[in-house]
């Protein structure tokens, strides 16, 4: 089984090492799915929602939440941030019967990507 979880956040970034519009400035609503992979526990869950919506915001949402991006990532592309969120989370999102599946980032409604770890 697969629990997904969505989440959004503002962020504003540039692509320096990009030759087009989006090497200035700009802005994003970025939307965010974090996907754990496992089976159920003795309570029926492969995870808590709570509990993977705590752990998203400690770890990811709280840093990239109407922050640069660029503060954070020297090329904060969409891959560059997938990557990222996945190695903030795959450490907490890991248990005896679930793990970290995926993570999607979408920059718009039409422009996303999917990542599953190296």
């Amino acid at each position: 089984m697969i629990c997904i979880k969505e989440f959004e956040f503002d962020a504003a970034h540039y692509l320096p090492a990009y030759n087009g519009k989006c090497e200035h400035l700009h802005g994003h609503t970025y939307k965010l799915s974090v996907q754990v992979e496992g089976t159920p526990d003795a309570e029926g869950m492969v995870i808590d929602f709570v509990r993977l919506k705590k752990i998203v915001q400690d770890k990811v949402l709280s840093r990239l939440d109407h922050a640069c991006l660029n503060d954070i990532l020297p090329q904060p592309s969409a891959e560059n941030i997938a990557k990222w969120v996945w190695q903030e989370l795959v450490t907490d999102l890991q248990s005896a019967n679930y793990k970290l599946y995926e993570v999607q980032i979408w920059e718009t409604r039409t422009s996303g990507l999917i990542y599953r770890g190296d």
